[in-house]
């Protein structure tokens, strides 16, 4: 079993910056692959990036790519989010997923483990 907890998110103006955290353990958790997902009330939960499990390739949705970074320690056991450049439509709960497999995930399928979120809210 994994567990993931969420950090760092808030209240911020347009255009500022944060960084999210997600401390992950468990068994084997520097072998998982690792994402971030968004998610607004009465909607889908959306991908925002992802990263394999030794960090040498990530992904990101086109609504982000340039202003998020996303990194892991595994020293640490942590993934991070670096957002910057923030809007308004920004604002969601960010939730931490990890899951088994080689290669990034994109879709909420390709993650078992899920954190129980942060809000981030972005003021214009």
């Amino acid at each position: 079993q994994v567990q993931l907890v969420e950090s760092g998110g808030g209240l911020v103006q347009a255009g500022g910056s944060l960084r999210l955290s997600c401390a992950a353990s468990g068994d084997n958790v520097h072998n998982l692959r690792m994402g971030w997902f968004r998610q607004i009330p009465g909607r889908e939960r959306e991908f925002q990036a992802a990263i394999n499990w030794n960090g040498d390739s990530w992904w990101y949705a086109d609504s982000v790519k340039g202003r998020f970074t996303i990194s892991r320690d595994n020293a640490k056991n942590t993934v991070y989010l670096q957002m910057n450049s923030l809007n308004p439509e920004d604002t969601a709960v960010y939730y931490c997923a990890a899951g088994p497999g080689v290669g990034v995930g994109v879709g909420v399928a390709a993650y078992a483990f899920w954190g129980q979120g942060t809000q981030v809210t972005v003021s214009s």
